[in-house]
């Protein structure tokens, strides 16, 4: 086991990372910006170190900053978090060349999963059903385009080849927009990502967003644990997240789950990671895999008992997997609202001073922040300053307890989002369950 760990990521995932070490009997090394510098993860830690200013692209993006950080601390391994570099291979590959561990999958799968058309061949192959479209990255013939478009049927998305985090998408419902919206999605895609590759897919109109959460190790171990529904979102962006995903068939449940496992054999995969969605109609259909960890993790960790952030370090040491499939087992529901520094109806980002700060408690309460009274939330960087889960032994349950949770929850010098959450944890179509990816734009639409 590793004697020393660094983190190389911010906010509350870097506290979430610290206190599973600590539990672990493992030195921490932080890094972070000058604008981090009075976090409590920094003065948590055994060491830290400054890797640059507070722009992430000086710092937390700055991949020689953060080998050097491994280097001058004798860190033993790189934990990435989620974000900045978590999905970047050639980080995963440099962190290995000088001679540290990168607690993740290697290289060569991140590229692999890394780039949407080379990720949707590699799950045709493993037997995950796709979203039907263009066989690979779209060509340049206009003609050809419009003959994809037609074979696979309006509406239409057209998608970065190396998107993410929302970025890269153009919903197209007929021929007339088709070419336009090629043209303008490869630009943003270039100028996002580096990579101007579009390919295109059906777009299905109430899908629900469903992934399954995977851990895999070196020695050819791959269990799942079960789902999370994740269709309560604004522009791409998860905002209350669930496990197990209501009103889905055990049947089916269990049947996906043991072809997502069965995926990362085929794959080699190695680390946690998850398999990404669109349930309609009784249907699968793989979108993506984010090879880290996911913001979301804890709903997955509150249903199985299962530490995720200790299994990828144990996996990343060469350990075998703690646990066989069989000994996962769902218990109760869990929900779980992504607190964030804005506008609750605005989105509008409000940094600043926290003056006061109360978190809420309880049995089934769990609150992940980096925050606290005092603390000034920078304007460089996302805006979520924390997570709060409730666990229940049923989803009414989980959601009464989540409820409450929030009328208890106080934050005073900055704008918050916890109305918003209010507001939805009493939304007939969210009690009922199974709303899709579209509900609440629709929702937020209504209340202009």
């Amino acid at each position: 086991m590793f004697e020393k760990i660094l983190i190389a990521n911010r906010g509350e995932i870097a506290l979430r990372i610290l206190r599973a070490c600590r539990q672990m009997g493992i030195k921490v090394v932080t890094v972070h910006s000058e604008a981090d510098v009075d976090a409590k993860y920094v003065k948590l830690s055994d060491e830290s170190v400054c890797i640059g200013p507070a722009p992430s692209n000086q710092s937390y993006l700055n991949i020689p900053a953060i080998i050097s950080a491994a280097e001058v601390t004798d860190a033993q391994a790189i934990h990435p978090g989620y974000g900045f570099l978590s999905e970047n291979a050639d980080f995963a590959e440099q962190v290995e060349k000088s001679g540290f561990t990168f607690i993740g999958p290697k290289s060569e799968t991140i590229r692999l999963m890394g780039d949407k058309v080379s990720a949707k061949e590699a799950m045709i192959k493993a037997g995950i059903p796709v979203v039907p479209g263009s066989d690979g990255e779209l060509s340049d013939d206009p003609d050809e385009i419009i003959k994809t478009a037609k074979k696979v049927g309006y509406p239409v998305i057209i998608k970065a080849a190396g998107g993410g985090g929302g970025r890269g998408m153009r919903v197209v419902h007929s021929e007339a927009s088709l070419l336009n919206a090629v043209s303008m999605t490869k630009n943003e895609a270039h100028s996002f990502f580096g990579n101007a590759a579009v390919y295109m897919e059906k777009y299905l109109e109430k899908p629900r967003h469903i992934e399954y959460q995977v851990l895999a190790d070196n020695h050819k171990n791959a269990i799942h644990l079960f789902e999370r529904d994740c269709s309560m979102q604004r522009r791409h962006q998860k905002v209350i997240e669930e496990a197990p995903a209501p009103g889905l068939p055990d049947k089916l449940r269990k049947k996906m789950g043991d072809r997502c496992a069965d995926a990362c054999r085929k794959i080699g995969y190695r680390g946690a990671g998850t398999f990404e969605f669109l349930y309609e109609n009784g249907e699968f259909y793989f979108i993506e895999m984010n090879t880290r960890i996911q913001v979301e993790h804890p709903v997955t960790e509150m249903i199985t008992g299962v530490d995720l952030i200790q299994e990828q370090i144990r996996i990343a040491a060469g350990e075998k997997l703690s646990y066989r499939q069989k000994d996962i087992a769902i218990n109760g529901h869990a929900i779980e609202c992504r607190i964030n520094a804005e506008d609750p109806f605005t989105f509008i980002p409000s940094p600043g001073l926290i003056n006061r700060f109360h978190v809420p408690g309880g049995p089934g309460i769990r609150v992940d922040t980096h925050v606290y009274g005092g603390y000034r939330v920078p304007s460089h960087y996302d805006s979520m300053i924390g997570k709060l889960v409730a666990h229940g032994d049923t989803r009414e349950k989980a959601a009464a307890k989540l409820q409450m949770a929030l009328s208890e929850m106080y934050c005073e010098g900055i704008k918050i989002n916890i109305d918003l959450h209010r507001d939805l944890l009493i939304d007939l179509a969210f009690l009922k369950g199974g709303p899709s990816i579209h509900y609440l734009e629709e929702k937020l639409g209504m209340k202009k």
